[in-house]
């Protein structure tokens, strides 16, 4: 692999490139699922194993980007496929408005891999197939569960860089991850309760660690709660949300809208551009007083954790709000120098080998409080917890949004109450994160990731972790 891309550095600058990279990649992924159906049956309902292998070769030539990129690894091709990035260039040179400038970053020769104690890989189909129908069948214990389903997946990356500026980076990235679902039936009525599947950079060994078949009876008497779920009082009402829920909160009104690729109106697909623009730097509030969101892509376990991003820079961690004030985004290379930074941040991310990388949301958490978690809801007269995600909608400069969740709880003097169904909340971004006024204590404080981000044009899928306590805000639009 080495001799491949040596080569491909060779061959464009001959050519007259500037700058290159290449990148060959590796991919492996395994998703199995199981259901303990409504007659008590057991049976695999998915069984998917996948392998990509290919590489992509990226260059300037007079200021222009060229790429492109094959699945057939051989010295013939690696050759043929660079002189095509090349010409791309040459001919994207005669439009361009600006050169491309891309920020420095000095050369790394490293190794780098997810930490891990059981390859996902090595574990039989038979072993994983055994543990969700364990699952499914404490599920179903439950009396009024009609029916379990559950899944779990794995991922690995094993991913080289190379460029012309020195660098020589190999890197192996696991994912793990495990859910399921358990339905509930009464009078004609149907509801669902989940634990999530919440994957994180890890082996086989996440999979076992996790409470899941203990946890299977709460997660059963609570599908069977929502049959008999209220509607909740529409109105301005006080929110205790947990890290389950709060994960895509982060995710769509602070991921997003600090892309700065996304904030400079370079990128517009799925959901539009972004209300924080450069401008706004250390002046905009984003939230209170409280409120530090911190961008971490050397998080232990996160998704989004490795060691060098594909531009080959360095992982690193950093605010994006600090004590309530926007200060700074998510960059790449190319756009880094745009707001003055002397590095990127290293959060530039392709998809695939077919792929040139893109900006993407780095691994993303709101820091913990001092709250204790009994102490919040004991000072929480009235209002409603949410766990789980659910369904949402954001507009077009992340700005406006609506968000539901899976499980709503009434809290009555400072107590969870009855169960509540339907809740929708929704705001403006910075006023939301402005009624933040209570965040509990690093005891509380859990990581969970996000596998399906969608962004581009072609559609390229990426996956981070939002971390984060339970935290109260109040005077939150709820049903209206």
């Amino acid at each position: 692999m080495k001799e491949l891309a040596m080569l491909a550095l060779d061959t464009v600058k001959y050519l007259g490139a500037s700058y290159a990279d290449i990148r060959i990649n590796r991919y492996k992924s395994q998703s199995v699922g199981a259901e303990n159906d409504r007659k008590g049956r057991e049976r695999v309902t998915s069984l998917r194993k996948s392998e990509d292998f290919g590489f992509g070769v990226r260059m300037l030539y007079d200021g222009a980007w060229g790429f492109s990129s094959s699945n057939v690894v051989t010295k013939e091709e690696v050759e043929r496929i660079s002189a095509r990035a090349v010409q791309i260039a040459k001919e994207s040179a005669m439009v361009k408005v600006n050169d491309v400038i891309l920020t420095p970053e000095p050369p790394h020769v490293d190794v780098w891999q997810t930490p891990i104690t059981k390859d996902p890989f090595l574990i039989s189909t038979e072993q994983k197939i055994d543990f969700l129908n364990r699952i499914n069948s404490e599920v179903k214990q439950t009396k009024g569960i009609e029916s379990s389903s559950s899944n779990m997946s794995f991922y690995l990356h094993d991913k080289i860089f190379a460029s012309t500026e020195g660098s020589y980076v190999q890197q192996k990235l696991y994912r793990s991850g495990c859910g399921y679902r358990a339905t509930a039936v009464k009078d004609g009525k149907r509801e669902t309760r989940r634990n999530p599947d919440l994957p994180l950079g890890r082996g086989y060994e996440y999979i076992e660690e996790r409470p899941l078949i203990e946890e299977a009876p709460r997660v059963a008497v609570e599908a069977i709660m929502k049959l008999d779920a209220v509607e909740a009082e529409p109105g301005r009402k006080t929110l205790i949300l947990d890290p389950t829920h709060l994960c895509l909160t982060i995710h769509e009104s602070v991921g997003h809208p600090t892309e700065l690729d996304r904030a400079l109106g370079w990128e517009a697909n799925y959901a539009g551009r972004s209300f924080c623009t450069p401008d706004k730097l250390n002046t905009m509030r984003y939230g209170s007083d409280i409120v530090n969101f911190v961008a971490d892509n050397t998080l232990i376990h996160g998704l989004s954790t490795c060691g060098y991003d594909d531009e080959g820079v360095k992982t690193q961690h950093w605010h994006i709000v600090k004590d309530g004030i926007f200060v700074s985004f998510g960059t790449s290379r190319e756009v880094a120098h745009l707001i003055g930074l002397k590095r990127s941040r290293g959060s530039c991310f392709a998809s695939s080998w077919r792929f040139m990388p893109i900006n993407r949301i780095p691994n993303l958490s709101l820091m913990p409080g001092t709250w204790e978690l009994d102490d919040l809801f004991a000072d929480t007269r009235e209002g409603i917890y949410i766990e789980g995600r659910g369904n949402y909608s954001i507009d077009q400069l992340r700005y406006n949004f609506q968000f539901g969740g899976d499980m709503f709880w009434e809290i009555k003097n400072g107590k969870k109450a009855r169960v509540l169904k339907n809740v929708l909340y929704g705001g403006i971004t910075t006023e939301f994160w402005g009624s933040c006024d209570a965040i509990c204590n690093e005891k509380y404080w859990r990581p969970f990731g996000v596998s399906g981000c969608a962004k581009g044009q072609p559609v390229q899928i990426h996956t981070m972790t939002h971390g984060s306590a339970h935290a109260r805000f109040r005077s939150i639009k709820v049903g209206v």
